[in-house]
């Protein structure tokens, strides 16, 4: 499937349903962001049940401010529309792989009720 570009009109529709969607916050300008973007778009051949899309946070500064992006490349992965992961920095092939397993792995009754509990404190 490859990866999609993200802005503020499609992100909810994008992230905000069912499934897996890893998203990489990035700019032209940053050079660990260009090293990083063929391995994204790489493991996205790979997993076309899941869907990878692509920030631009040049164009998207509200979405970054949103998320509080203070460094990129930034990987976040969200599942059944919760984000369940946020990193900075460029992830090596093997460690996106990695994420992707964990990702899978969650059961997301008990994620879902962890997040409901923290938002009510």
């Amino acid at each position: 499937m490859g990866t999609v570009t993200i802005t503020a009109e499609n992100f909810a529709e994008t992230a905000g349903g069912e499934g897996i969607t890893l998203l990489d916050f990035w700019a032209t300008w940053c050079p660990p962001c260009r090293q990083f973007g063929p391995i994204f778009e790489r493991v996205s051949e790979k997993h076309p049940d899941i869907t990878f899309g692509k920030i631009d946070t040049d164009a998207e500064q509200l979405l970054a401010g949103e998320f509080n992006i203070r460094s990129i490349p930034t990987v976040m992965a969200v599942r059944d529309g919760v984000v369940v992961f946020q990193q900075a920095g460029a992830l090596p092939e093997r460690a996106l792989e990695s994420l992707i397993e964990q990702v899978r792995g969650l059961d997301m009754t008990e994620v879902k009720a962890n997040a409901e509990e923290h938002s009510n404190k």
